[in-house]
Order: structure tokens, then C-alpha cells, then sequence
């Protein structure tokens, strides 16, 4: 079963929340642990000033008191300090949140508005079809656009296939290291630079791996695709220009019927939503920059606080205060007996908190990292129009099995974001003639079409690989407006004012994500 864009997105943006809820549910029992193994420290101070007590003469019970007060004292100011601090961090994200909460629904109603101009553009279209398909100057500018968008097509499919060739022929070619070698220090053209002796030694090298007689087919086969590819986007200049021609007799039209004001309603609600877009990236690195906050603070991470419990701890573990513990553990007196036993549990007790929290830890950085995940993908998601209303896709598992299986960590992000984009598909196209108003360019419908459900031909994207590239066009067509570049096959591009590990940039992130 299909899932439309809007409904897609709504599915990620909810996964989203459920991180997030999770990462503060975390971050809220660490706060709690941490002031647990506080608590504990005090009360296991407590029970060896009543072992000493028993056991010690006044005077040395007063050295010891003096050393654990002074210890505690400071704890205790220090977990005052954190706490405020963490509460602070805490509302910070709070807010945050909230104000993602807010742009988000914003942003769904401002979507369901462009929805809407869209239909009544749509059905303006449908009336208009007929008297449009009649017009001599629309049909020849629509069949030499179809030529135009088929050559370009074949000569892409060429590319791709010379492309594929370079890579298989060629690579017995790269595997040896003697021709690869005398290839990359350019034997046997004018760009060889080498002293007599070397020359010597590399010629017996070149008649000994055939260099001449194989190095015109392997320049050949990495000479033939650039040609190929610089030839197709030739073609594909002349097909977009062909197409742009084409959507300005349509637009023309549309605008003689009256058809103007929603088009200009369409492209305010566009600029409302890259606007909503631009303030959740800023929103989300801010509540990354606090959440990192609240998961140092509650991981106990505050160097005053950290240090404080440490010297109430080295306090506790001082020789004489061992040595006191052991004494203790080798008379038998019901009072010795039953304070002994309560440090014995005390220091339990804190043993487990540092284990379950140990886990809890290693969990709030999986989050973290698949929460930024999630808005890359969530980026390039929006960025390529995915979550325009005409957008589908075939697979629902997409926000069913393969979305646990990626916040589970099962699937990488770039395998997840791959698979929605060899699912997407643009819908239907708005009349026989009208691809550019009901679809992105290159989703008008064309006679014997090899193309499915109407949508076109639709260019790769050169720069990033391939992947997916039925892509909205720009104009009032496209919904909203041509995406520049991709992620296909490269790195997510989302923008980051922050750093996340190695993730600091300050402007497009643009490699290494796949």
C-alpha cells in the first residue's frame, strides 16, 4: 500500500518526538541516579561517624568528622549548584521542544493551504485541457519538447551504459600495478618525465605488461563517458529549455483563466514553509546544544559537582577510615555487626547505580546520534520535495518495519533514506496536456511514455550519482521550486550551526554521510 508525503513526513516527525521523549525520560532517571549515589555517600557518612563512635577515642573522631564534614559541606553546595543548573538545561529543552511542537503544526497547516490552492488550480486545468491541446503553437512546442526530452533520455542512457563499461573493463586494468603504475606517470605521452635510467627500467616494465598495445584501450574507455556525459547534458539543457517554453504558453493560459491568484497564493504558502523549514533548523541545533547540556549534567559530568562527590568518596576510602571498617569486620558486636552490614549495602547499592547507569549512558549517546540522524534524513526529505502532496511512495513499510529497523540501529541512515527515494513517485498528471501545473516538470504525460504512472522523464543527478531524481522543477509547476543537488550516493546536506562529534561545519555538510 502507498503512503502520500504529507502522511510520510507526519510518520518521521512523530518517530522524532519519540526519540526525543525518550532521550529526556533518560536523562531524567540519570539526574535521579546521580543524586541517589549522592545521597548514598552521605548516608555511608553517617554510619562511620558512628562506627567511630564506638570505637574511636574523642579525639581522633573529631580528625575524622572534620575530614568527612568538610567533604560533605561541599557536596552538598555543589548538588545544590548542579541541580539549579540542571534544572535550567532542562527547561531549555522543554522549550524547545515546544517550539519545534509549534513550527511543526504550523508548517502541516501551512502544507494542507498549498494542498489546497492546488486542487482548485487543478480543476481550473481540467476545464481548460481541451482548448489548450487544440492550440497549434501548445502541440508543436509540446511534440518537439517530447523529442527533445527522448533524445536526452537515449544519450543519458548511453552515458550510464559507457559509465558502466569504464567501470568493469576497466578494472583489470586498475588491478595491475605495473600498468597502473606507468598510466599514472604518464608513459608514452608528452607529459613523461623521467631520467635515462628510469626511462630504461620503465620500458622493459611497459613490454613486459603489453603497456602499448593496452593503454589506448584503457584511455578509451575512460575518455568515451566524458564525451557521452558532456553530449547528454547538452541534450538535456536544450529538453529543459524545451520544457520551460512549454510551461510558459501554460502558464500563460492558466493566468488568462483567472488561474494567477492561486498560483500566488500556492507560492506564499511555499515561502511560508521554507521559512518554517530555516527556524526548526536553527530550533533543532539549539535543542541539540541543550540536550547535550542536560546529558552532561545528568551523567553527573559537572567538573565542581564530579569533583565534590570524588573528594567526599576519597574521604570515605581514607586508610584510617579502612582500617576502622576492618577492625570492626573482625570483632563480633551486634552494634559493630549491624553497621557494618548497612556500609556493606551502602556501597551495594552505589555499585548498582553505577552499572545501571553505565547502560542508560551508552543508551542517551544512541539516541543522540539517531536523533541527528533523523533530521538529516528529515532534510532531505523536505529539501527534495518529497513532502509535496502529489509525492508517494510505494512502500508504507517505510514508516512501518524499515523505520524500527533504522531507530533500532538494524539499517544505516543511508540505506533508509536510499530506500525512500527508490520508492517515491509523482502522482498522476493534472490533464492530458497540464504536466506542468498538476505535477513537477517532466511529470507531463507524452504519448507511449516509458515512463510510469505519467511521471515523465526525469534527469540523474550528475553531481551525486544517482539515486532517485524524479525531482520537482521550478516555476509555479513545481510545487515547491527545483532542489539543488541531493544526497544520492554523497553525504546528507542538512546545515549545522553546531558540532555533533565530527560533524562540526559551519556551512552544507556535502560528504561522507554515505
Amino acid at each position: 500500500m502507498s503512503i502520500r508525503g504529507p502522511e510520510a513526513l507526519a510518520s518521521l516527525d512523530e518517530a522524532m518526538r519519540d526519540i526525543r521523549r525518550e532521550e529526556d525520560e533518560i536523562s531524567k532517571r540519570l539526574a535521579r541516579s546521580a543524586d541517589r549515589v549522592s545521597k548514598i555517600r552521605e548516608g555511608e557518612a553517617a554510619l562511620f561517624r558512628q562506627l567511630a563512635q564506638l570505637r574511636l577515642d574523642p579525639a581522633v573522631q573529631r580528625e575524622l568528622d572534620g575530614a568527612i564534614s568538610t567533604a560533605e559541606t561541599k557536596a552538598r553546595a555543589q548538588l545544590k549548584a548542579h541541580a539549579r543548573d540542571l534544572s535550567q538545561a532542562e527547561t531549555a529543552v522543554a522549550q524547545t521542544d515546544a517550539t519545534l511542537s509549534k513550527l511543526t503544526t504550523e508548517r502541516a497547516e501551512a502544507l494542507k493551504q498549498f494542498e489546497a490552492h492546488q486542487a482548485e488550480l487543478k480543476a481550473l486545468a481540467s476545464k481548460l485541457g481541451s482548448s489548450i491541446a487544440r492550440d497549434p503553437a501548445f502541440a508543436a512546442k509540446r511534440q518537439k519538447a517530447s523529442e527533445l526530452a527522448e533524445v536526452a533520455a537515449q544519450s543519458m542512457r548511453k552515458t550510464e551504459q559507457a559509465e558502466a563499461d569504464r567501470e568493469t573493463k576497466g578494472r583489470p586494468y586498475r588491478n595491475d600495478p605495473l600498468f597502473m603504475y606507468l598510466w599514472e606517470a604518464g608513459y608514452g605521452t608528452s607529459n613523461y618525465r623521467a631520467n635515462n635510467l628510469v626511462r630504461y627500467l620503465d620500458g622493459l616494465v611497459a613490454g613486459l605488461v603489453g603497456f602499448h598495445k593496452s593503454r589506448p584501450n584503457f584511455a578509451m574507455l575512460n575518455e568515451i563517458p566524458l564525451r557521452l556525459r558532456e553530449h547528454a547534458e547538452r541534450q538535456i539543457a536544450i529538453a529543459d529549455t524545451a520544457e520551460a517554453e512549454l510551461d510558459a504558453l501554460e502558464t500563460a493560459a492558466i493566468d488568462a483563466a483567472g488561474g494567477k491568484p492561486m498560483r500566488d497564493a500556492m507560492m506564499a504558502a511555499q515561502q511560508r514553509i521554507a521559512a518554517f523549514d530555516a527556524e526548526m533548523v536553527a530550533t533543532q541545533d539549539q535543542r541539540d546544544e541543550a540536550a547535550k547540556l542536560v546529558a552532561s549534567l545528568s551523567q553527573g559530568q559537572n567538573p565542581a559537582f564530579a569533583d565534590a562527590l570524588s573528594e567526599l568518596a576519597t574521604a570515605l576510602g581514607r586508610e584510617d577510615m579502612q582500617t576502622l571498617l576492618a577492625d570492626a569486620r573482625r570483632t563480633r558486636t551486634g552494634q559493630d555487626d549491624t553497621i557494618v552490614a548497612q556500609i556493606d549495602d551502602a556501597r551495594a547499592r552505589a555499585k548498582e547505580e553505577d552499572q545501571e547507569t553505565r547502560e542508560q549512558k551508552e543508551r542517551l549517546k544512541t539516541l543522540a546520534a539517531r536523533r541527528r540522524e533523523l533530521e538529516d534524513i528529515q532534510w532531505e526529505f523536505k529539501k527534495q520535495h518529497f513532502d509535496d502532496p502529489r509525492s508517494t511512495f510505494r512502500e508504507d513499510r517505510l514508516v512501518g518495519d524499515l523505520l524500527n529497523d533504522f531507530l533500532r540501529g538494524g539499517i544505516t541512515a543511508a540505506s533508509y533514506w536510499d530506500s525512500w527515494q527508490r520508492s517515491q513517485n509523482w502522482g498522476a498528471g493534472t490533464t492530458d496536456w497540464g504536466g506542468g501545473v498538476g505535477l513537477p516538470n517532466n511529470g507531463r504525460q507524452r504519448a507511449n511514455s516509458p515512463w510510469p504512472e505519467g511521471g515523465g522523464f526525469s534527469w540523474p543527478d550528475n553531481s551525486f550519482g544517482g539515486g532517485s531524481s524524479n525531482k520537482p522543477k521550478g516555476g509555479f509547476s513545481g510545487g515547491f521550486g527545483r532542489p539543488t543537488g541531493g544526497s544520492s550516493g554523497g553525504g546528507f546536506s542538512r546545515p549545522r550551526t553546531g558540532s555533533s562529534g565530527t560533524r562540526k561545519h559551519t556551512g552544507f555538510k556535502t560528504g561522507g554521510g554515505f
